[in-house]
Protein backbone atom coordinates (compact mmCIF):
# COMPACT_ATOMS: atom_id res chain seq x y z
CA UNK A 1 0.00 0.00 0.00
CA UNK A 2 1.30 3.30 -0.98
CA UNK A 3 0.12 7.08 -0.72
CA UNK A 4 2.70 8.94 -2.29
CA UNK A 5 3.22 9.21 -5.93
CA UNK A 6 4.28 6.31 -7.42
CA UNK A 7 5.76 5.41 -11.26
CA UNK A 8 3.78 1.93 -11.15
CA UNK A 9 0.21 3.42 -10.71
CA UNK A 10 -1.84 2.33 -12.88
CA UNK A 11 -4.74 5.14 -14.09
CA UNK A 12 -7.96 3.91 -13.99
CA UNK A 13 -10.95 3.86 -16.46
CA UNK A 14 -14.11 4.71 -16.22
CA UNK A 15 -16.81 3.03 -17.93
CA UNK A 16 -20.67 4.97 -18.02
CA UNK A 17 -23.53 2.39 -18.94
CA UNK A 18 -25.81 4.98 -17.80
CA UNK A 19 -27.60 7.03 -20.50
CA UNK A 20 -27.37 10.75 -19.28
CA UNK A 21 -31.24 11.12 -18.75
CA UNK A 22 -31.59 7.52 -16.32
CA UNK A 23 -32.03 9.41 -13.60
CA UNK A 24 -34.20 11.86 -14.41
CA UNK A 25 -36.05 9.10 -16.21
CA UNK A 26 -36.03 6.90 -14.00
CA UNK A 27 -37.24 8.90 -11.52
CA UNK A 28 -40.11 10.14 -13.58
CA UNK A 29 -41.05 6.43 -14.04
CA UNK A 30 -40.94 5.27 -9.88
CA UNK A 31 -42.84 8.01 -8.99
CA UNK A 32 -45.70 7.23 -11.30
CA UNK A 33 -45.45 4.03 -10.79
CA UNK A 34 -44.41 3.64 -6.52
CA UNK A 35 -46.73 7.42 -5.09
CA UNK A 36 -49.90 6.88 -8.57
CA UNK A 37 -50.90 3.60 -7.08
CA UNK A 38 -51.89 1.94 -3.43
CA UNK A 39 -50.29 1.20 -1.07
CA UNK A 40 -47.92 4.41 -1.91
CA UNK A 41 -44.16 3.69 -2.40
CA UNK A 42 -40.66 5.11 -3.29
CA UNK A 43 -37.35 3.16 -3.81
CA UNK A 44 -35.14 3.78 -1.61
CA UNK A 45 -32.25 5.14 -3.87
CA UNK A 46 -34.23 8.43 -3.89
CA UNK A 47 -33.11 8.94 -0.79
CA UNK A 48 -29.06 9.91 -2.13
CA UNK A 49 -29.04 12.46 -3.41
CA UNK A 50 -25.89 15.02 -1.75
CA UNK A 51 -27.98 15.86 1.03
CA UNK A 52 -29.46 12.47 1.44
CA UNK A 53 -25.52 11.37 1.06
CA UNK A 54 -24.80 13.39 4.03
CA UNK A 55 -27.69 12.29 5.85
CA UNK A 56 -27.07 8.65 5.63
CA UNK A 57 -22.88 9.62 6.89
CA UNK A 58 -24.05 11.14 9.89
CA UNK A 59 -26.30 8.10 10.54
CA UNK A 60 -23.53 5.83 10.70
CA UNK A 61 -22.01 7.56 12.94
CA UNK A 62 -24.88 7.28 15.68
CA UNK A 63 -24.54 5.71 18.85
CA UNK A 64 -27.86 4.12 18.11
CA UNK A 65 -27.12 3.00 14.62
CA UNK A 66 -24.75 -0.25 14.85
CA UNK A 67 -24.60 -1.96 11.05
CA UNK A 68 -21.96 0.24 9.59
CA UNK A 69 -19.29 -0.53 12.60
CA UNK A 70 -20.82 -4.00 13.16
CA UNK A 71 -19.58 -4.86 9.36
CA UNK A 72 -16.28 -2.78 9.52
CA UNK A 73 -15.26 -4.60 12.13
CA UNK A 74 -16.05 -7.81 10.73
CA UNK A 75 -13.96 -7.07 7.90
CA UNK A 76 -10.96 -6.03 9.83
CA UNK A 77 -10.97 -8.95 11.77
CA UNK A 78 -11.70 -11.85 8.86
CA UNK A 79 -9.72 -10.09 5.64
CA UNK A 80 -6.95 -12.53 5.56
CA UNK A 81 -8.99 -15.51 5.52
CA UNK A 82 -11.72 -13.85 2.92
CA UNK A 83 -8.51 -13.45 0.38
CA UNK A 84 -7.39 -16.46 1.42
CA UNK A 85 -10.69 -18.34 0.81
CA UNK A 86 -11.68 -16.61 -2.38
CA UNK A 87 -8.60 -17.36 -4.13
CA UNK A 88 -10.14 -13.98 -6.02
CA UNK A 89 -7.85 -11.71 -8.25
CA UNK A 90 -10.20 -9.29 -9.22
CA UNK A 91 -12.66 -7.88 -6.67
CA UNK A 92 -15.73 -6.00 -7.74
CA UNK A 93 -18.19 -3.72 -5.58
CA UNK A 94 -21.46 -3.10 -6.18
CA UNK A 95 -22.48 -0.09 -4.66
CA UNK A 96 -19.53 1.11 -3.71
CA UNK A 97 -19.44 4.81 -3.08
CA UNK A 98 -16.52 6.01 -1.85
CA UNK A 99 -15.33 2.32 -1.38
CA UNK A 100 -14.45 2.92 2.40
CA UNK A 101 -14.85 0.17 3.86
CA UNK A 102 -13.91 -1.89 0.89
CA UNK A 103 -10.20 -0.74 1.92
CA UNK A 104 -9.89 -2.84 4.77
CA UNK A 105 -10.16 -6.05 1.78
CA UNK A 106 -8.07 -4.28 -0.47
CA UNK A 107 -5.35 -3.91 2.03
CA UNK A 108 -5.41 -7.60 2.53
CA UNK A 109 -5.56 -8.43 -0.91
CA UNK A 110 -2.81 -6.37 -0.96
CA UNK A 111 -0.55 -7.72 1.63
CA UNK A 112 -0.97 -11.21 -0.06
CA UNK A 113 0.01 -9.58 -3.57
CA UNK A 114 -2.81 -11.42 -4.79
CA UNK A 115 -4.91 -8.87 -6.45
CA UNK A 116 -4.99 -7.33 -9.98
CA UNK A 117 -8.14 -5.61 -10.41
CA UNK A 118 -10.90 -3.76 -8.74
CA UNK A 119 -14.47 -3.24 -9.74
CA UNK A 120 -16.33 -0.70 -8.04
CA UNK A 121 -20.05 0.05 -9.33
CA UNK A 122 -21.76 2.70 -8.62
CA UNK A 123 -24.70 4.97 -10.35
CA UNK A 124 -23.13 7.87 -9.07
CA UNK A 125 -19.95 9.39 -11.77
CA UNK A 126 -18.47 12.25 -9.89
CA UNK A 127 -18.25 9.45 -6.81
CA UNK A 128 -16.29 6.87 -8.69
CA UNK A 129 -14.30 9.23 -10.69
CA UNK A 130 -13.20 10.65 -7.49
CA UNK A 131 -12.48 7.50 -5.39
CA UNK A 132 -11.25 5.47 -8.36
CA UNK A 133 -8.29 8.12 -8.63
CA UNK A 134 -7.76 8.29 -5.10
CA UNK A 135 -7.33 3.98 -4.90
CA UNK A 136 -4.91 3.92 -8.01
CA UNK A 137 -2.49 5.64 -6.40
CA UNK A 138 -2.85 3.82 -2.52
CA UNK A 139 -2.23 0.44 -4.51
CA UNK A 140 -0.26 1.33 -7.06
CA UNK A 141 0.12 -1.55 -9.72
CA UNK A 142 -3.77 -1.83 -9.29
CA UNK A 143 -6.34 -1.96 -12.14
CA UNK A 144 -9.21 0.10 -11.08
CA UNK A 145 -11.74 -0.22 -13.73
CA UNK A 146 -14.86 1.82 -13.05
CA UNK A 147 -18.48 1.29 -13.64
CA UNK A 148 -20.84 3.50 -13.77
CA UNK A 149 -24.09 1.77 -13.73
CA UNK A 150 -26.75 0.23 -11.97
CA UNK A 151 -26.24 -3.35 -9.85
CA UNK A 152 -30.14 -4.20 -10.37
CA UNK A 153 -29.88 -3.60 -14.74
CA UNK A 154 -25.84 -3.75 -16.06
CA UNK A 155 -24.80 -7.33 -13.90
CA UNK A 156 -24.16 -8.81 -17.18
CA UNK A 157 -22.11 -5.49 -18.19
CA UNK A 158 -19.31 -5.95 -15.89
CA UNK A 159 -15.82 -6.81 -16.50
CA UNK A 160 -14.83 -10.10 -17.92
CA UNK A 161 -12.15 -11.77 -16.76
CA UNK A 162 -10.06 -13.02 -13.54
CA UNK A 163 -10.99 -15.07 -10.48
CA UNK A 164 -13.79 -12.80 -9.11
CA UNK A 165 -15.01 -12.11 -5.60
CA UNK A 166 -18.03 -9.87 -5.66
CA UNK A 167 -18.69 -7.51 -2.67
CA UNK A 168 -22.23 -6.56 -1.92
CA UNK A 169 -22.05 -5.32 1.68
CA UNK A 170 -23.75 -2.53 3.87
CA UNK A 171 -26.99 -4.66 4.59
CA UNK A 172 -28.06 -3.20 0.98
CA UNK A 173 -29.33 -6.80 0.30
CA UNK A 174 -32.48 -6.21 2.59
CA UNK A 175 -33.57 -3.28 0.83
CA UNK A 176 -34.78 -5.65 -1.77
CA UNK A 177 -38.58 -7.52 -1.58
CA UNK A 178 -38.39 -11.18 -1.03
CA UNK A 179 -38.66 -11.27 -5.04
CA UNK A 180 -35.95 -8.15 -6.02
CA UNK A 181 -33.67 -10.61 -3.72
CA UNK A 182 -34.16 -13.60 -5.65
CA UNK A 183 -34.31 -12.14 -9.20
CA UNK A 184 -31.01 -10.17 -7.98
CA UNK A 185 -29.26 -13.17 -6.68
CA UNK A 186 -29.85 -15.32 -10.21
CA UNK A 187 -28.59 -12.13 -11.91
CA UNK A 188 -25.47 -11.83 -10.20
CA UNK A 189 -25.28 -15.71 -10.13
CA UNK A 190 -25.30 -15.86 -14.24
CA UNK A 191 -22.85 -13.15 -14.63
CA UNK A 192 -20.42 -15.18 -12.51
CA UNK A 193 -18.40 -18.33 -12.92
CA UNK A 194 -17.89 -21.53 -10.98
CA UNK A 195 -15.66 -20.99 -8.43
CA UNK A 196 -15.72 -17.00 -8.56
CA UNK A 197 -17.51 -15.70 -4.68
CA UNK A 198 -19.94 -13.54 -3.15
CA UNK A 199 -18.90 -11.49 -0.30
CA UNK A 200 -22.38 -10.31 1.49
CA UNK A 201 -22.97 -8.01 4.74
CA UNK A 202 -25.90 -8.85 6.17
CA UNK A 203 -27.79 -7.75 9.24
CA UNK A 204 -29.03 -10.35 11.80
CA UNK A 205 -33.24 -10.45 13.15
CA UNK A 206 -32.82 -9.27 17.42
CA UNK A 207 -34.80 -7.72 19.27
CA UNK A 208 -36.83 -5.48 18.08
CA UNK A 209 -36.06 -2.54 21.01
CA UNK A 210 -32.59 -2.27 19.51
CA UNK A 211 -33.81 -2.31 15.75
CA UNK A 212 -35.99 0.47 16.29
CA UNK A 213 -33.69 2.39 18.29
CA UNK A 214 -30.99 2.14 15.67
CA UNK A 215 -34.11 3.83 12.97
CA UNK A 216 -35.73 6.10 15.25
CA UNK A 217 -32.56 8.17 16.72
CA UNK A 218 -33.74 11.45 19.39
CA UNK A 219 -31.94 13.82 17.08
CA UNK A 220 -34.14 13.60 14.23
CA UNK A 221 -31.30 12.52 11.97
CA UNK A 222 -33.02 9.61 10.25
CA UNK A 223 -36.35 11.26 10.08
CA UNK A 224 -34.90 13.90 7.87
CA UNK A 225 -33.31 10.72 6.01
CA UNK A 226 -36.55 9.54 5.58
CA UNK A 227 -38.09 12.83 4.56
CA UNK A 228 -35.62 13.97 2.07
CA UNK A 229 -36.59 11.48 -1.17
CA UNK A 230 -39.90 14.26 -0.80
CA UNK A 231 -37.34 17.21 -1.84
CA UNK A 232 -35.84 14.85 -4.27
CA UNK A 233 -39.61 14.89 -5.90
CA UNK A 234 -40.22 18.80 -4.67
CA UNK A 235 -36.42 19.48 -6.36
CA UNK A 236 -36.54 17.76 -9.89
CA UNK A 237 -40.32 17.13 -10.80
CA UNK A 238 -41.43 20.16 -9.24
CA UNK A 239 -43.95 18.60 -6.78
CA UNK A 240 -45.27 20.97 -4.23
CA UNK A 241 -44.97 17.47 -0.99
CA UNK A 242 -45.47 19.88 2.11
CA UNK A 243 -42.40 18.51 3.76
CA UNK A 244 -43.83 19.74 7.22
CA UNK A 245 -47.14 17.50 7.05
CA UNK A 246 -45.46 14.57 7.63
CA UNK A 247 -44.38 12.39 10.27
CA UNK A 248 -41.85 9.52 10.16
CA UNK A 249 -43.07 6.11 11.02
CA UNK A 250 -40.89 3.26 11.61
CA UNK A 251 -41.81 -0.16 12.68
CA UNK A 252 -40.86 -3.33 13.02
CA UNK A 253 -42.28 -6.27 11.09
CA UNK A 254 -42.31 -9.34 12.79
CA UNK A 255 -43.87 -11.41 9.84
CA UNK A 256 -41.34 -10.06 7.23
CA UNK A 257 -38.70 -9.45 9.57
CA UNK A 258 -37.68 -6.27 8.35
CA UNK A 259 -38.04 -2.65 9.88
CA UNK A 260 -40.71 -0.45 7.48
CA UNK A 261 -39.71 2.80 7.30
CA UNK A 262 -42.87 5.52 6.36
CA UNK A 263 -43.70 9.15 6.24
CA UNK A 264 -47.22 9.46 7.21
CA UNK A 265 -49.24 12.30 6.29
CA UNK A 266 -50.92 13.75 9.24
CA UNK A 267 -53.61 16.18 7.36
CA UNK A 268 -55.23 15.53 3.92
CA UNK A 269 -53.23 16.86 0.82
CA UNK A 270 -53.40 17.32 -2.92
CA UNK A 271 -50.19 17.25 -4.11
CA UNK A 272 -49.76 17.97 -8.08
CA UNK A 273 -45.87 16.65 -9.57
CA UNK A 274 -45.79 18.58 -12.76
CA UNK A 275 -42.76 16.49 -13.58
CA UNK A 276 -44.32 13.24 -13.98
CA UNK A 277 -47.80 14.77 -14.73
CA UNK A 278 -49.38 13.27 -11.90
CA UNK A 279 -52.08 14.59 -9.13
CA UNK A 280 -51.83 13.03 -5.47
CA UNK A 281 -54.70 13.13 -3.07
CA UNK A 282 -53.60 11.74 0.28
CA UNK A 283 -55.69 11.44 3.12
CA UNK A 284 -55.04 11.97 6.59
CA UNK A 285 -52.96 9.10 7.99
CA UNK A 286 -51.85 7.39 4.63
CA UNK A 287 -48.48 6.27 4.26
CA UNK A 288 -45.87 6.03 2.19
CA UNK A 289 -43.20 3.31 2.24
CA UNK A 290 -39.74 4.52 1.40
CA UNK A 291 -37.52 2.08 2.39
CA UNK A 292 -37.49 -1.70 3.94
CA UNK A 293 -34.26 -3.60 5.50
CA UNK A 294 -35.17 -6.89 6.19
CA UNK A 295 -33.03 -8.83 8.77
CA UNK A 296 -31.55 -12.16 8.34
CA UNK A 297 -31.19 -15.52 9.63
CA UNK A 298 -28.19 -18.26 8.76
CA UNK A 299 -30.25 -20.41 8.07
CA UNK A 300 -32.38 -18.37 5.92
CA UNK A 301 -29.49 -16.59 3.97
CA UNK A 302 -28.11 -20.37 3.53
CA UNK A 303 -31.44 -21.25 1.27
CA UNK A 304 -31.88 -17.78 -0.32
CA UNK A 305 -28.37 -18.27 -1.94
CA UNK A 306 -28.36 -21.90 -2.34
CA UNK A 307 -31.68 -20.94 -4.38
CA UNK A 308 -29.99 -18.77 -6.89
CA UNK A 309 -26.83 -20.46 -7.46
CA UNK A 310 -24.19 -20.02 -4.39
CA UNK A 311 -22.86 -22.33 -1.82
CA UNK A 312 -22.44 -21.24 1.78
CA UNK A 313 -19.00 -21.49 2.68
CA UNK A 314 -18.09 -19.46 5.50
CA UNK A 315 -20.09 -17.13 7.74
CA UNK A 316 -18.78 -14.51 9.99
CA UNK A 317 -20.94 -13.07 12.97
CA UNK A 318 -21.53 -11.09 15.91
CA UNK A 319 -24.34 -10.58 18.02
CA UNK A 320 -25.12 -7.89 15.28
CA UNK A 321 -24.21 -8.14 11.62
CA UNK A 322 -22.98 -11.11 9.45
CA UNK A 323 -20.36 -11.59 6.69
CA UNK A 324 -21.60 -14.16 4.43
CA UNK A 325 -18.31 -15.77 1.84
CA UNK A 326 -20.44 -17.96 -1.21
CA UNK A 327 -19.45 -19.77 -4.04
CA UNK A 328 -21.05 -19.67 -7.55
CA UNK A 329 -21.66 -23.69 -7.84
CA UNK A 330 -20.93 -25.61 -11.29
Amino acid sequence: MSTGPDVNVVEPTVSVLLDPGWAADSLISDVRRGLGSQPRTLPPKWLYDDRGSDLFDQITRLTEYYPTEAERALLAAHADEIVQLSGADTVVELGSGTSDKTRTLLDAFSSHDQLERFVPVDVSEGTLRTAAHELSRRYPGLKVEAVVGDFTLHLSNLPAGGRKLVAFLGGTLGNLYVEERAAFLGALADSLAPGDCLLLGTDLVKSSDRLIAAYNDPSGVTAAFATNCLSVVNRELGADFDLDAFSFVPFWDPHMERMDLRLRSETPQTVAVPGADLTIELAAGEEIRVEISTKFRPDQLRSELAAAGFALEQLWSDADFALTLSRRTP
